[in-house]
């Protein structure tokens, strides 16, 4: 009890003492007796503060900018993902408008035709080796393609079915050498073969060696017996060069098919053909060619009134 009674006196004097001390630290403010006392600490153990500070700091640093590196990496992926959703969003509808505008040119070609057509999509190119220009597309007997058929798109003669599957066919295009179909000028009705050459220019001749052709007329197909394997009247091309005659009972064009080869992707295949001939009526019209500007000359008059100079 003596003990416990002497502990509780000692720790009373002390609160009693460091409320003594803060009172009169307080009503001293600058002036304060304690001032020298309080630097005196900060001084001792200042650089200890400092050291715990500068050591505990970094961690600190360090915990957060791993914290925020994660959440901007976590952010970043999420931006490039939501990047490449869009990027394939727009390619996606920038390609089904291409499609769209290829259907729609070749519905318009089949239409002014009046050829009943089946459309398809090129769906793989034939390996090009000995000049062999084929491509396979998405629809086969299934679909009601049979062989010798005529392949068309929007803008003219694709060439003809040799090959029919259950769901795909091999189309022969028309630039392919071994590729030939007969053709008529346009209005003259010249009639003529033309025959692939590859990536260059088709190679026509006519049957007349002295018809009147010049550069840019324009070809469709002839057509063929029970119009297999061609329907008449599909535009195949236009005249770039009128070879020499010299005299030949034949006389060789070369001719630029209305065609891109290398672009092609919906196209369609004639399941029915027309009732009649359609001539040169699905050939496209063509520009008019613009009018010269009227030219005006301004001729100087000397004025009557005017007096000769002495």
């Amino acid at each position: 009890m003596r003990d416990t009674r002497e502990s509780r006196l000692l720790l009373v004097l002390l609160v009693a003492i460091a409320f003594a001390l803060i009172t009169v630290d307080i009503r001293g403010g600058e002036q304060s007796p304690l001032d020298g006392a309080r630097q005196a600490a900060a001084s001792a153990f200042g650089p200890v503060e400092n050291g715990i500070a500068g050591i505990v700091s970094p961690i600190g640093n360090a915990v957060g900018a791993v914290r925020d590196s994660g959440e901007r990496h976590n952010r970043i992926a999420r931006l490039e993902r939501e990047n490449a959703a869009l990027k394939a969003k727009l390619g996606s509808s920038d390609r089904n408008r291409s499609r769209a505008a290829q259907l729609d040119k070749m519905l318009k070609t089949a239409g002014t035709g009046q050829y009943g057509i089946k459309g398809a999509q090129v769906i793989a190119i034939g390996a090009a080796q000995g000049f062999s220009w084929t491509v396979t597309i998405d629809a086969g007997s299934r679909d009601g393609i049979a062989r010798d058929m005529t392949v068309l798109n929007g803008d003219g003669l694709v060439g003809r079915v040799t090959t029919v599957g259950a769901d795909t066919s091999t189309v022969l295009l028309a630039n392919d050498p071994d590729f030939t179909v007969g053709t008529r000028m346009e209005k003259t009705n010249e009639i003529g073969f033309a025959n692939g050459q590859g990536g260059r220019s088709l190679r026509v001749q006519l049957l007349n060696g002295k018809a009147a052709v010049k550069k840019g007329d324009r070809l469709v197909t002839f057509g063929s017996s029970a119009d297999k394997p061609f329907v008449p009247g599909v535009p195949v091309g236009k005249v770039v060069r009128v070879d020499p005659s010299n005299g030949d009972l034949t006389r060789t064009l070369q001719v630029r098919p209305f065609v891109s080869f290398s672009q092609l992707d919906v196209v369609g295949v004639v399941v029915q053909p027309p009732r009649e001939d359609p001539r040169d009526t699905v050939l496209p019209p063509k520009p008019a060619k613009p009018k010269p500007a009227p030219t005006v000359t301004v001729t100087a008059t000397p004025s009557a009134s005017a007096s000769p100079r002495s």
